[in-house]
């Protein structure tokens, strides 16, 4: 997983840039914002997220992690892949799309091309919980998001426990109302958990 680059600014569009890294240049599909922050020549420096398909990689960036984190976020819900993510990413901030998503604002969230009402009310139905109140932190509850929980299971599948074994305990322990909130006590919460069994 690629999870930043800093380089080199060799080329910047609309909504891509080319950063070169140790004389190897990586296209990284941004928002139109990110590109425009980015300065030709100078040192650029973005969050990062690989998104592997059968027939390519593509390297999508971000001004921030948890910009990055919310794209991440927002393809778990059924439908919406990465170009969708960036677009309503494009149209919505990370701070606009969870207040949209926890006032259950369909108007703004059907402001994104792509999105309409019935996408909108499936973007809320799935992320409500994953995102938490809209004047939480910036970035997921690391316990609720996506991305901290599968860095959970894959420490414990590294540490011998089926994928299985290791999803249940991590779901188990997320699920319940004393969650751990960083991504190192849930760790050691489902080793507990699994340990009791």
């Amino acid at each position: 997983m690629i999870a930043s680059l800093r380089g080199t600014l060799a080329h910047v569009g609309l909504d891509r840039a080319v950063i070169e890294v140790g004389g190897v240049g990586f296209l990284v599909h941004t928002t139109p914002a990110t590109a425009a922050a980015l300065r030709l020549g100078a040192e650029a420096a973005l969050a990062t997220s690989l998104v592997v398909r059968e027939d390519s990689l593509t390297l999508y960036g971000f001004a921030s992690p948890a910009e990055r984190d919310m794209f991440e976020t927002v393809q778990t819900v059924t439908g919406i892949g990465p170009r969708l993510a960036l677009a309503m990413l494009s149209v919505l901030p990370p701070d606009q799309l969870r207040a949209a998503v926890a006032s259950n604002d369909l108007a703004t969230l059907t402001k994104v091309p792509g999105v309409g009402r019935k996408g909108a009310e499936r973007i809320v139905l799935e992320l409500r919980d994953k995102l938490g109140p809209a004047d939480a932190p910036a970035g997921p509850s690391l316990t609720t998001s996506v991305a901290g929980r599968d860095q959970v299971v894959e420490a414990l599948v590294g540490l011998g426990w089926s994928v299985k074994a290791a999803t249940d305990a991590v779901e188990s322990v997320a699920a319940r109302a004393d969650a751990p909130t960083a991504v190192t006590t849930l760790l050691r919460a489902a080793l507990r958990e699994l340990g009791g069994r």
